[in-house]
């Protein structure tokens, strides 16, 4: 079935409308969260020592004086602008650390994600295919495995066997050895901006600083994915229409392959979210490994009590995942003629 260009920009424009509302939604609740959270901002800013005096400019500098509603106003106007404050900790605009922060956190989750997608998927078939007993407990035992304790025990675990004991994996300090340093700055990824510019000892270690962390993320939530590949591919080749088409002498090849398609449309929803989630699931991943990244800042944010930092951080995480989402379900409505009912 062909969608008309219509129905699909009709699609589209709405799931943005969506977004919108609910990136509203999201600034409103994190201004909110601002405003509950315990602490002086004045204190942080000028120290303990500073004068009534002081702090009183301080406040009156950075509107705390006014009607609630009115700095509800002043801070959606800002945001609208990309202001989203000024670190009290670092001094630097919060969208800028946020998004030198972002792309650390986007080169591991994405490069996990491709591992989790390249391992699950091909696994959970082979488990729904097989005829050996082996193959069909792979599913059941890795998720028993993998879900049975958090990410960040296993990143533990990938340091003391691969650097600790054997010592074939670089420290877990950082993206990228110190005495090479990062390459020149074209996207922030520095697997990427090594390759583009041609800096192969840079790429060398900036990968093999990526390897344990990202093999940490994919072992946890490719489980998921397998279970559900599985599940999928197993119903699809023992359904009615699979069956008839047996019946009738199609090519075996034919039917798996319009049996997979149906199979995998469940998978990618499911890759989606997790994909969605693995922005805030690096978070203690990136704290065992010192990454660098937008959880590693949101953790220190917290403990200096750096309430605008914090707020960047939920507020970018929150509207990064929507984002995903939203392409998902576009992307889910382009390959899947069921999905399209409400728009003819």
């Amino acid at each position: 079935m062909v969608v008309p260009i219509g129905w699909k920009l009709r699609f589209v424009l709405r799931r943005l409308g969506i977004l919108l509302v609910q990136v509203w939604g999201i600034v409103t609740i994190v201004f909110v969260l601002i405003q509950l959270l315990p602490g002086d901002p004045t204190y942080l800013l000028a120290g303990g020592l500073a004068s009534d005096e002081t702090r009183a400019a301080l406040v009156q500098s950075l509107g705390l004086d006014q009607p609630i509603h009115v700095r509800y106003v002043k801070y959606l106007g800002n945001v609208l602008q990309g202001d989203l404050g000024r670190s009290y900790f670092t001094s630097k605009p919060v969208l800028d650390e946020v998004l030198r922060r972002f792309t650390a956190t986007f080169e591991l989750i994405t490069f996990a994600f491709v591992i989790a997608i390249a391992v699950a998927v091909p696994l959970g078939i082979l488990s729904a295919v097989s005829r050996g007993r082996l193959f069909k407990r792979i599913p059941f035992v890795y998720g028993m495995v993998a879900g049975a304790l958090p990410e960040f025990w296993w990143g533990l675990m990938l340091i003391l066997v691969f650097f600790v004991t054997l010592g074939i994996a670089p420290a877990p300090l950082g993206r990228i050895d110190v005495l090479i340093g990062a390459p020149t700055t074209i996207t922030g990824v520095y697997t990427l901006d090594s390759v583009l510019t041609g800096n192969w000892a840079a790429f060398r270690s900036a990968f093999g600083h990526l390897i344990l962390p990202g093999v940490t993320l994919a072992f946890v939530y490719a489980a998921p994915l397998l279970k559900m590949t599985r599940t999928q591919t197993m119903e699809a080749l023992d359904s009615d229409y699979v069956r008839y088409a047996r019946a009738c002498g199609m090519p075996v090849r034919r039917i798996n392959r319009g049996a997979l398609r149906n199979a995998l449309l469940p998978v990618i929803t499911l890759s989606g979210l997790v994909y969605g989630y693995l922005i805030s699931a690096a978070v203690l991943v990136e704290t065992v490994f010192s990454w660098g990244g937008l959880g590693q800042f949101a953790v220190e944010s917290v403990v200096n009590s750096d309430y605008l930092a914090v707020a960047g951080c939920v507020m970018f995480v929150a509207i990064f995942a929507l984002t995903v989402y939203v392409f998902m379900d576009v992307l889910q409505f382009l390959i899947d003629p069921r999905t399209r009912g409400d728009l003819i």
